[in-house]
């Protein structure tokens, strides 16, 4: 199927440009936008890093350790203390000795309410009693069941990943890890061997998966003769369990947190994203419309950045619309400025061709000429009031002396126009009369306001030039003695294309376009410019008189 009108790339358009605007508008449709999705991803980064933190634990676990190892070395001094009282008999070549039968009752009666395991050594190593061992017409061992199956099991195994992965970046340097499979080759002991020599040992042992074995040594004594040496042997898992449940609480506490940080960011992110959309929704409106019917909202209820551009954005498209307006009415008023001498001209072409008298030939002739002429000063005219809006918004505003400027330009009219009115310029305030603006523009709007007065006043008649301060602003004004302004006509000489020709004066010498110019000119400047007649005492109007404002620049 060929392409729809609004998926077609327009001529002179670049198709990536055009498919790259088409994917932005697929996306704003999506139930999460992009900029929610950086809000969660940037909020969520925070209490994320905390959560990890917080479960990390390390030296929770430790202490607990170092709490459970103080516990089974209180316990098995107290146990070695009992045996060392209640499981010896002399011995003829050693003198005393551990009897193996009675320390086996009462190892296994010792810790039968504390859960741990008791190991009985001789002095030569040899153990001698397990309180995991029954005897009597047999040999019993006594396992520890496997606890049973946790229904939270995918948060322990979620949990235990996250130890291997932070073990893999941490050292315990505070208690020593030995591996349990050691030991069990072997027979032997560290911490056995220590208490045999006199001095209690403590260890931790790893064991299959992440649980440890903590033991305890100390050495059995009477009247401080080793007689050997007893290891108590606890799992971790008490301590394991007590994690568990710390870490647990805590990622009860992290899911609340976690849900509540979504739901502010999601809000965030509507009140961000939602208006934002709203507005770029607009705006694809007002590309597409062309009945100008579509009017940005300005957000009242936003009291922010937000509410600022929904503001700016509506009054930037109405300044779109005024200017689109004046472009339309200005191309209006050049096609029919331009019609009417290329109507004469073409008359004056289409007749000179049939005219036989030479007078007639040569009157045509000099029509044509001056409508030529006409037309040249219109083009010339309309390209420079064309190229004002961009030269304005381009070129660099400098502090500027105006009574400088104006003395400047009374100086090159007295030297280069004869017989023509006298120009006088009259500072009624001493001092720096300066403004913020374009130079060449500036002149050029008072050359245009000086050439309006020269056209209408007397050849020996006078043109008065004043320039003074008032409140804030510079003022300056240019009187002339000629007929003055036509009842009701004080604006509409502003208006492009408008003339009103001195007496004499011959047809198509002015475009229309000069005054019109000056206003654009001042306007861009923050100033104003007024048209009015001066009247004598007897209120007849003795001339004309035109006011320019601009802000002090000083």
């Amino acid at each position: 199927m060929g392409e729809t009108a609004n998926d077609a790339a327009p001529a002179g358009r670049d198709p990536a440009l055009t498919t790259d605007v088409a994917e932005r508008r697929r996306t704003r449709h999506r139930l999460i936008s992009p900029l929610t999705r950086r809000i969660l991803a940037v909020n969520l980064i925070a209490p994320a890093v905390l959560i990890a933190g917080f479960l990390y634990l390390g030296e929770y676990r430790r202490g607990l350790i170092v709490a459970e190892l103080k516990s089974l070395d209180t316990q098995a001094q107290m146990f070695a203390a009992a045996l060392g009282e209640g499981a010896v008999e002399p011995d003829s070549v050693v003198g005393e000795r551990l009897v193996s039968g009675i320390a086996n009752q009462m190892v296994r009666r010792l810790v039968e309410t504390t859960g741990t395991r008791a190991r009985l050594f001789q002095s030569d190593g040899r153990m001698i009693a397990d309180s995991r061992i029954l005897t009597g017409g047999g040999t019993v061992q006594i396992e520890t069941l496997p606890p049973p199956e946790d229904p939270q099991g995918s948060v322990n195994q979620m949990l235990g990943v996250y130890d291997r992965i932070v073990n893999g970046f941490s050292l315990d340097t505070d208690i020593p890890y030995l591996r349990q499979d050691d030991a069990a080759r072997n027979g032997r002991f560290v911490e056995v061997q220590t208490a045999l020599r006199g001095e209690p040992e403590k260890a931790v042992r790893a064991m299959r998966g992440e649980a440890l074995m903590l033991h305890v040594a100390v050495p059995v004594q009477r009247y401080k003769m080793v007689l050997g040496a007893l290891m108590l042997s606890k799992d971790s898992h008490a301590v394991d369990q007590a994690v568990l449940e710390v870490r647990r609480d805590i990622l009860k506490v992290a899911a609340v947190a976690l849900v509540v940080t979504v739901l502010l960011s999601i809000y965030l992110a509507g009140t961000l994203a939602r208006p934002i959309r709203r507005l770029a929704m607009t705006a694809e409106q007002v590309r597409q419309d062309h009945g100008r019917k579509v009017v940005f909202a300005t957000l009242p209820d936003r009291d922010d950045e937000i509410g600022d551009l929904a503001l700016a954005l509506k009054d930037m498209t109405e300044a779109m619309w005024e200017r689109l307006d004046a472009i339309e009415r200005f191309a209006a008023d050049v096609a029919h400025e331009i019609k009417n001498p290329l109507t004469s001209l073409r008359s004056a072409v289409e007749t000179v061709g049939r005219v036989t008298d030479p007078a007639q030939r040569e009157k045509l002739l000099t029509i044509i000429q001056e409508d030529v002429g006409r037309l040249d000063r219109l083009i010339t005219d309309i390209s420079d009031a064309s190229r004002i809006d961009a030269e304005l918004s381009r070129a660099e505003a400098t502090p500027l002396d105006l009574g400088g400027m104006l003395a400047t330009l009374v100086d090159v009219h007295g030297t280069t126009r004869e017989n023509a009115p006298t120009l006088r310029l009259d500072l009624i305030d001493t001092g720096d009369l300066v403004v913020i603006g374009i130079e060449d523009r500036l002149v050029q709007v008072f050359r245009n306001l000086i050439a309006n007065a020269v056209t209408f006043s007397p050849p020996r008649g006078e043109i008065r030039l004043t320039l003074r301060r008032d409140n804030g602003a510079i003022e300056i004004t240019i009187d002339d003695d000629g007929p003055g302004i036509p009842d009701g006509k004080e604006h509409l000489i502003f208006d492009r294309f408008y003339t009103e020709r001195a007496s004499g004066e011959k047809f198509g010498t002015h475009s229309g376009l000069g005054l019109s110019i000056s206003r654009q000119i001042v306007e861009a400047h923050d100033g104003t410019i007024t048209a009015t007649n001066r009247h004598d005492g007897a209120g007849r109007t003795v001339g004309a008189r035109f006011t320019v404002r601009l802000p002090s620049g000083s």
